[in-house]
């Protein structure tokens, strides 16, 4: 809340509690009993739970508690994860970075210069040859 809202819950409040004598019997009668009856379907407080025993500084039974194994058992779950996650993006950047030269050797070992990769007539040859390799064959 803020202090605007605390001023109007005070200012409400206050002029509740200005005309509250100004009630009739019947209604302050009326009123009593439903706060007595609030009152009794109250659940009981929960008692507060003071630690009396101070920690020492070090203590061999905290070491030995399941609060620290649950807790190193998430530590060390998340680290497998970020370890496996590491694993898998080396094994991916090899996969592409072999893809790569094997595809560079294979351009670079060719009896074609480099230039005709990119002549758009070559592609079309390219077809033309490949169309023809292909009828032979059918006709076999």
């Amino acid at each position: 809340m803020n202090t605007d809202d605390i001023n109007l819950a005070y200012k409400i409040r206050h002029a509740l509690n200005d005309n509250l004598d100004n009630l009739p019997a019947s209604t302050t009668d009326r009123l009593a009993a439903a706060r007595a009856q609030a009152l009794a379907r109250k659940k009981a407080d929960a008692p507060v739970r003071a630690k009396s025993r101070q920690r020492a500084a070090f203590d061999v039974s905290s070491l030995f508690s399941m609060q620290w194994v649950a807790r190193a058992a998430v530590v060390a779950t998340l680290l497998e994860m970020v370890a496996g996650m590491v694993g898998v993006y080396q094994y991916q950047h090899e996969q592409r970075a072999a893809e790569l030269a094997e595809l560079d050797a294979a351009v670079l070992s060719d009896d074609l210069p480099l230039t005709a990769y990119t002549d758009h007539g070559f592609n079309a040859y390219l077809a033309q040859q490949q169309q023809a390799q292909q009828q032979p064959q059918r006709a076999q």
